[in-house]
């Protein structure tokens, strides 16, 4: 499998207060057992599992879950975490009046209530207070830390890591969780996680019988080879759907980040963006990209979120009109450089695409292909780039879950990330629609906010999508218990249920 990073290690290792199903995408019970909210939504009231220790056999309690929220919150450590934590950008007051209660007071009404709480992973408070006091938090797990030193709540407990190559996961004896049928969680001892830098490399092993399952959905390029294993009888191909997300190309807003810049008078303009929508060709880029596995798009919400998906005018391609509007803006031989990630062919085709169509039109792009980190170091931190190309996931499919996305204050904001205010009148209306939003409990009137804002987005195009993938996902024919789900990785988000099939004698 390849390196999952953090969330894979968050998934098999912590457990949060409520999971989101990720398939069904309803709110379950995980180390809460009930919930109360407030008539006015301003108040929840959690009942925690009782009798419930970490990996250590130390006991949770409610105060863990405070010291989580503090570990999130903390100013030398926070980022998206954070957002994803506040309501109105304000944070959530968290209160433990017994050891199995716990009271959140949200600073503003809000209607997902505890849904924001799949976002907070539950940390050890008698492992890690003295690094948050100490102002260590974000490094006091690192690669020089005894394993034995490091524990959770989940599944499994992370026994072995050698860096680049593998990660062995050991099941957890105390984990919390039983069966429906009263038996123990997990199912398996260990999980062994190869870390391999290639996706088609995954795929062969998959096939060779070396591997159960791979770390993200089967790339468009080996379908033809999972679909033959299938066929076989040596894999499990399943087919998920449309994606929740498809990649997206943005320019950099940040005002003044094109001073001196002839370029500066049409660079951020809202024309040049609308006009590369009109000039590409959506359906060429699904069959191009993904090799036909594909569907066009033109927002951030793809037809597979059924319940916010907005079902706006599809955006014609048209090369003529945009061609038009690169002249009313004095852009007709534009230039300008989109850099993407390496070794992700998707994102490196999808460049290709967008660079051949706008030639059609007179811009030329050139595009720079650079490690992943780097493209993130580029527009998250420098702020030094033209145009990127890239994958910004949201984290749920409810919006309101997603405000460090919408909002201009946000940090997954990222054409202009963590706005003071915004500065443009279209992102102040995005502000105060998606805030209404979070507030309303009419589920039709939250509907038609979101609409708005979508629409908003759609009139300005801050963020320019062209197709989401469909999603297919493989396992070894020996693999069982597994809950597909369309965000990544795809069979490993209730990995407490994975089993191994019995050996026919």
């Amino acid at each position: 499998m390849q390196e999952a990073g953090t969330e894979l290690v968050n998934i098999l290792t912590h457990a949060k207060l409520v999971r989101v199903n990720k398939g069904t995408q309803m709110v379950e019970p995980w180390l809460a057992d009930s919930w109360e909210t407030s008539t006015d939504g301003l108040r929840l009231a959690l009942k925690l599992h009782p009798n419930t220790t970490f990996a250590d056999g130390h006991p949770f309690t409610a105060d863990d879950v405070v010291f989580s929220f503090d570990a999130a919150y903390d100013e030398k450590a926070e980022g998206v975490l954070a957002d994803s934590l506040k309501v109105d950008g304000k944070k959530l007051a968290v209160a433990a009046p017994d050891p199995h209660t716990v009271v959140i007071t949200f600073p503003a009404p809000y209607a997902p209530g505890p849904r924001m709480l799949d976002n907070l992973p539950i940390y050890p408070r008698h492992k890690l207070e003295a690094a948050l006091k100490a102002g260590t938090f974000g490094s006091a797990w690192g690669l020089a830390t005894p394993l034995t030193e490091v524990t959770g709540l989940g599944p499994f407990t992370l026994t072995g890591y050698t860096p680049g190559q593998r990660l062995v996961f050991d099941r957890n004896p105390h984990f919390f969780k039983r069966a429906a049928d009263g038996s123990a969680l997990p199912k398996l001892d260990r999980i062994s996680v190869e870390i391999l830098a290639d996706p088609n490399a995954e795929v062969l092993r998959l096939d060779a019988g070396q591997l159960d399952t791979l770390s993200t959905e089967v790339p468009a390029e080996m379908y033809a080879t999972v679909k033959r294993s299938a066929d076989a009888g040596r894999a499990q191909l399943l087919d998920l759907g449309v994606a929740y997300n498809a990649d997206a190309l943005w320019f950099n807003l940040k005002p003044g980040a094109f001073d001196g810049d002839p370029r500066a008078k049409w660079i951020q303009r809202d024309e040049l963006r609308k006009a590369i929508s009109l000039a590409v060709d959506r359906k060429l880029f699904a069959d191009t990209v993904f090799l036909g596995a594909a569907v066009p798009v033109d927002g951030p919400e793809t037809p597979a979120n059924t319940q916010w998906y907005w079902d706006h005018p599809v955006t014609p391609h048209d090369p003529a009109a945009a061609k038009k509007l690169l002249a009313s803006i004095g852009a007709s031989d534009a230039h300008f450089t989109l850099i993407t990630q390496r070794g992700r062919p998707n994102l490196e085709r999808g460049c290709g695409v967008i660079r051949d169509e706008l030639k059609k039109i007179g811009i030329t792009v050139d595009v720079v292909a650079l490690d992943g980190g780097a493209v993130i170091q580029r527009f998250l931190v420098t702020r030094d780039y033209d145009a990127v190309y890239f994958t910004v996931t949201k984290t749920d499919t409810d919006p309101a879950v997603n405000l460090d996305f919408w909002r201009s204050s946000g940090g997954g904001h990222a054409w202009n990330m963590s706005q003071p205010k915004p500065v443009t009148p279209w992102e102040a209306q995005i502000d105060a629609a998606i805030t209404k939003q979070v507030a309303a409990s009419d589920p039709a009137e939250r509907k038609r906010l979101y609409d708005q804002v979508q629409q908003t987005f759609a009139e300005h195009l801050p963020m320019i999508y062209f197709a989401a993938p469909r999603i297919y996902v493989a396992a070894s024919a020996r693999l069982t218990g597994f809950i597909p789900a369309l965000n990544r990785p795809q069979l490993l988000w209730a990995p407490e249920m994975l089993a191994i099939r019995p050996v026919r004698q």
